[in-house]
């Protein structure tokens, strides 16, 4: 058995890890919803590229703020987009909020950092600004985006999570549209309970973590240096 899959009791333990820390994150924020702009200055004076979050399905704003106070530690202004709520919405409108709160922001050259669900949402936003007089989005980093569906979500009676499918029309449509691929980075974990079939958009770069899970990789500090360079490269 190859460490790539695992054995059947360490995919157990996998999973049960992935879930613990994803309900402690859960229950942060409720307890604590905190401000959707706390950490869009920068005192280090690295600042660079402004990154905007994205969240997957049926997470508010702060499930991502682990990972956004490690990229604010690192110098970076993060931002997110409170409007999506918990993210049970359609691709397409979802994707109109997105790009509503960037120009609220007054932010240009915008780095989009999506989970799961989220990086459907930021490739739509991306297609969308291509498409405006008044671009202002630069490239997306996901994580365990399932641009091409997930089989796993026929066993889900969730209209937001079966809207996952492969054969949705808006999955189909989204992966037949390539414009904005060369520009999206998508990270995925070796091993993923949500999203088995993984993996990057057409001629998007595929980066592989060494963190088992949909949610842990979150967590992973390669994918916070993986964004920092991303950020501050220009990428």
């Amino acid at each position: 058995m190859t460490r790539r899959s695992g054995s059947a009791p360490r995919r157990l333990w996998w999973r049960a890890w992935d879930y613990a820390v994803a309900v402690r994150w859960i229950v942060a924020g409720a307890l604590r919803p905190g401000d959707p702009d706390e950490l869009a200055g920068t005192s280090s004076g690295v600042a660079g590229r402004p990154v905007v979050l994205v969240p997957g399905v049926y997470e508010a704003w702060h499930f991502l703020r682990p990972l956004a106070r490690a990229l604010h530690a690192r110098g970076l202004r993060v931002h997110a987009v409170p409007g999506l709520g918990r993210n049970r919405g359609v691709i397409t409108p979802s994707a109109a909020l997105v790009r509503e709160r960037i120009e609220a922001l007054g932010l240009r050259d915008v780095v989009l950092v999506a989970h799961s669900k989220g990086g459907l949402i930021g490739k739509r936003a991306m297609i969308e600004d291509v498409l405006s007089s008044d671009p202002r989005i630069a490239s997306m980093v996901t994580v365990n985006t399932p641009f091409t569906g997930s089989r796993y979500a026929r066993w889900v009676p969730l209209p937001a999570v079966r809207a996952l499918l492969p054969g949705d029309a808006v999955i189909r449509e989204l992966a037949l549209e390539r414009s904005v691929d060369e520009r999206i980075v998508a990270v995925r974990s070796f091993w993923d309970p949500h999203v088995p079939d993984a993996g990057p958009p057409d001629g998007g770069a595929d980066v592989l973590l060494r963190t088992p899970g949909h949610f842990r990789p979150l967590a992973d500090p390669e994918l916070v240096e993986l964004v920092v360079r991303h950020v501050l490269d220009g990428g």
